[in-house]
């Protein structure tokens, strides 16, 4: 029997009964962003399915009445959605991405790594205790910002230190535009604290180094024990890794969860947008120096030195902005002399493919 996908559609005529998607779908996340780039047809013969896990072997898809599993080479990630082409699962085609949040991968290859796609919310976990960097804070945030997600900064196990305002004042400071949100992972608290970001539909993620209680927090909103903690070690507050992939979890209230392993290196790529967002007056500082390609170290005309000598901006926080703009700038020049490189040997292979086709031929 063919499925009537009109329901999965944004209505046009004012037809209440087209007003919503499936509750299966929309508790995936589905959502007009999505149905407005396909149509009936094409929904009738590759039904929407979500990338819900990542593994070696293929990605886990789920859908309406779906649950199946693409072989590896789909440039998909956990989140991102597709129409399914059951006949060809490989073939399937990845539908526009609303947010993405990738970094430069770990190690030497020059390389980007795809963290989540279509996260509504990207929730920075971090403990009131030594895993607390504000450096790190900032990298995450401007990840969030990049890829056009919510960033909350949430500050776990407020209940075991001396003086958790302390953690709170300096959290704060980052951003004006980050809220900041302090709770035990461990009480029933996370589900009203954490309630305007949780709506049906919504997709939220936990991000964070180990050890800080994300596996903890996607327990406590998904109303399960399923997913596998561990404790610190006590001697310097550093976690061991128990989420060992990034996977999708439904929580009862209607909307997905992401759990992430904690990321011992987060280095920006393709990142300039989100840097300037983070520390926006430095960027708008930065636009009134004198020559547009100013270092802001002892060229005349430069507004960030001058500012510096008026005190109106803190030193620290210009030398993690100088450094993350540095980074930035390094990764992302870097990735595309790459794909450039990749392109042009692409294009050579294809000359060759095609002159060994004439000389068949022949």
């Amino acid at each position: 029997m063919t499925r009537d996908y009109s329901q999965f559609l944004k209505s046009t005529s004012g037809d209440t009964r087209q007003s919503a998607p499936p509750s299966r779908l929309k508790t995936l996340g589905w959502s007009s962003y999505f149905a407005q780039q396909t149509d009936v047809d094409e929904l009738a013969r590759t039904p929407p399915v979500r990338v819900t896990e990542v593994h070696r072997n293929g990605a886990r898809v789920i859908g309406e009445q779906i649950d199946a599993m693409i072989p590896p080479g789909l440039a998909a990630t956990v989140g991102d959605w597709l129409l399914f082409n059951e006949e060809a699962p490989g073939d399937s085609t990845v539908l526009e991405r609303k947010s993405l949040i990738k970094r430069r991968a770990p190690g030497s290859d020059l390389q980007v790594q795809l963290i989540a796609a279509n996260i509504d919310t990207a929730f920075i976990v971090t403990s009131c205790n030594q895993d607390f960097n504000v450096a790190r804070l900032e990298r995450y945030i401007a990840l969030a910002f990049e890829a056009e997600a919510t960033p909350v900064i949430l500050l776990t196990k407020s209940d075991l230190c001396e003086d958790a305002q302390t953690y709170v004042a300096e959290a704060q400071t980052i951003s004006d535009a980050v809220p900041v949100v302090t709770l035990n992972a461990r009480t029933g608290e996370a589900l009203d604290k954490l309630a305007n970001w949780c709506a049906p539909g919504m997709t939220i993620a936990f991000l964070g180094s180990s050890g800080v209680g994300k596996s903890t927090l996607a327990n406590s909103l998904c109303q399960t024990q399923d997913i596998a903690t561990r404790e610190i070690r006590e001697d310097d507050a550093k976690g061991r890794h128990t989420t060992t992939r990034r996977q999708l979890h439904f929580a009862p209230g209607g909307f997905a969860v992401l759990d992430t392993p904690g990321m011992r290196e987060l280095q920006l790529t393709d990142a300039a947008a989100g840097v300037d967002e983070l520390f926006f007056d430095l960027a708008a500082l930065a636009g009134r120096c004198k020559f547009n390609d100013c270092k802001h170290q002892s060229e005349p005309g430069c507004a960030v030195t001058r500012a510096l000598e008026d005190g109106t901006i803190e030193p620290a926080r210009v030398e993690r902005w100088k450094k993350l703009m540095a980074e930035e700038a390094f990764n992302s020049s870097t990735m595309a002399q790459r794909r450039e490189k990749d392109r042009a040997f692409g294009k050579v292979i294809r000359q060759v493919q095609n002159r060994k086709q004439w000389d068949d031929r022949d």
